[in-house]
């Protein structure tokens, strides 16, 4: 697991290295994600992506990853093939969400803005850099949890696409305005027009009433998503306890975010950022690892956030 979020993790750094082309970037990512297509690691290929990127690395930890890619494709090479064949699966789909993001925004500026068509783009591309982890999570869990072995893989996958999409919008809507102003708007522009708006009136923090049915419409979906992550979370057997706190902490955070959403009077300001207050999740940390992640008390504080919302 934690190798697989290293790889993620680089593939997403070469995709937001904007100091060079975005032709570039979509060669590079090309290029690793190869790596695990190719019968052994292309040395030269890792090598160019190193000489190419590291240069602009100006976050440390970044910086490291992609200097020790090769150890970290080493280590991969060294797993069973049942593990080789689940990560090689989460990034031959993952970066396609990152290359769509460099295909299809091709600006860098609100002078630049460009809107997703419909809702089924949307979809897709939560589905690309979200749902295909929570698809991922549950084919390693039933691998090496024994208490979990039981479970329906195929239709517990489906139910954590949908968790993961569901954590993918909270973001989109909580982040709308940064991204409006570097040029992305993931906002479909078919449901914009449904109330008038253009993805460029997004801009103007006065658009936030007109918008706010739309907004709501969104809130509404990624509840829904979540709602079947929760039926997941209470899944997964009781004493699998950090199971299932990994699963509780980010659905009730993103609820505790959406309803922040749902309520901000100025979301569409860049400057405003919308964001739960430490004091929120140290009392949610607190009240589920407690109560030894308790489905009665979770599931009550996740209903009374629900009617908060939505």
């Amino acid at each position: 697991m934690g190798l697989a979020y290293l790889f993620a993790r680089a593939a997403d750094t070469i995709a937001d290295t904007n100091l060079i082309s975005r032709e570039q970037r979509l060669g590079y990512l090309n290029q690793f994600r190869a790596q695990f297509t190719a019968g052994s690691v292309a040395r030269q290929d890792v090598q160019a992506i190193q000489t190419a990127l590291v240069p602009h690395q100006a976050d440390s930890a970044e910086r490291v990853l992609l200097q020790r890619l090769e150890d970290c494709l080493a280590l991969y090479d060294g797993f069973d093939s049942a593990d080789q064949d689940r990560i090689r699966w989460l990034m031959g789909v993952l970066p396609d969400g990152m290359a769509m993001d460099l295909a299809y925004f091709r600006g860098e500026s609100a002078q630049e803005l460009t809107a997703f068509q419909t809702l089924a783009e949307l979809d897709q591309y939560t589905y690309y850099v979200a749902g295909c982890v929570g698809e991922f999570w549950t084919r390693m869990v039933c691998a090496h949890c024994p208490s979990m072995a039981q479970w329906d893989v195929t239709q517990m996958s489906a139910i954590g696409v949908r968790f993961g999409k569901g954590l993918q919008l909270t973001n989109i809507v909580k982040d709308i305005a940064r991204d409006l102003h570097h040029g992305r708007c993931y906002v479909p522009e078919s449901l914009l027009r449904e109330v008038g708006l253009m993805p460029a009136d997004l801009l103007e923090p006065d658009s936030l009433p007109k918008f706010r049915p739309v907004l709501m419409r969104l809130i509404k979906m990624a509840m829904e998503h979540l709602d079947q992550g929760w039926m997941y979370t209470m899944a997964i057997p009781r004493l699998e306890i950090r199971q299932r706190l990994a699963c509780m902490w980010p659905i009730l955070l993103a609820g505790e975010t959406l309803k922040r959403v749902a309520a901000a009077p100025d979301l569409l300001d860049p400057a405003v950022n919308v964001k739960v207050p430490r004091s929120v999740v140290y009392r949610v940390m607190a009240l589920t690892t407690c109560t030894g992640a308790c489905g009665y008390v979770g599931t009550a504080y996740w209903g009374r956030l629900r009617k908060q919302v939505v």
